[in-house]
């Protein structure tokens, strides 16, 4: 899952993203509202942490153009202030949640899990697909009594494949969610790291594939 980080506080932002990185999210962060309005507009991201008082834009106008654009990525405020007049307001604009600083990291953990969960997402420790085990804390993959190591890419893809298993996840879309709206990173790299990921499903004798779409991109499918 991938997480912006809208924050002018450069602290803040370097142990937010330490904090999220070992939890095993991919996290872009930008220091103005102005840029993080830019980059949510991607609509790569599975949620966004929103400070209310940024240079340029302020979190409110931010949240407010986004939502008039139809950007429904959740959102978590972050604010300094406790008045209950900012936490209506922040509701009302189009927040999913707030938090008042400062805050707990686990408190800040349960409440990224409560707005992946409203949104649909699966964010327990274990991603099932078929016969097919994905453990999200320790990037293993399991077949029965067979395992394997995944490495960081690897476990993107298939958890992201698994996610979105009722449907085709473009190639585009890997890329984004994967390597990051600015990533420099060759387009082939996908085909490569699928490459990886299949070796690996077979590896623990899975009925499970990745099938390619040509031309669209990749879904899993169980085989008999």
């Amino acid at each position: 899952m991938r997480i912006l980080i809208i924050e002018d506080e450069m602290g803040l932002v370097d142990a937010l993203t330490a904090i999220l990185t070992k939890e095993k999210y991919s996290v872009d962060a930008v220091y103005d509202g102005l840029s993080g309005y830019e980059y949510a507009l991607s609509n790569i991201y599975d949620a966004i942490i929103l400070d209310v008082m940024l240079p340029k834009l302020n979190g409110f106008e931010v949240l407010k153009k986004l939502r008039r654009e139809k950007v429904q990525t959740p959102v978590l405020m972050l604010t300094a202030k406790s008045e209950l007049e900012d936490k209506v307001l922040g509701l009302d604009t189009g927040a999913d949640d707030y938090l008042t600083k400062p805050f707990e990291t686990a408190e800040l953990l349960a409440r990224i899990r409560a707005l992946t969960r409203r949104r649909g997402e699966i964010s327990e420790d274990n991603l099932k697909y078929g016969d097919l085990t994905l453990r999200r804390r320790t990037y293993e993959l399991y077949c029965d009594d067979n395992s394997v190591k995944l490495g960081m890419k690897e476990f993107q893809i298939l958890e992201l494949l698994m996610i979105n298993s009722n449907q085709i996840v473009t190639k585009e879309q890997i890329t984004e969610k994967i390597w990051g709206y600015d990533d420099d990173a060759e387009y082939n790299n996908v085909e490569v790291y699928i490459s990886f990921v299949r070796k690996k499903i077979n590896f623990v004798g899975a009925k499970v594939r990745i099938k390619t779409t040509r031309g669209i991109g990749y879904s899993l499918e169980v085989f008999k």
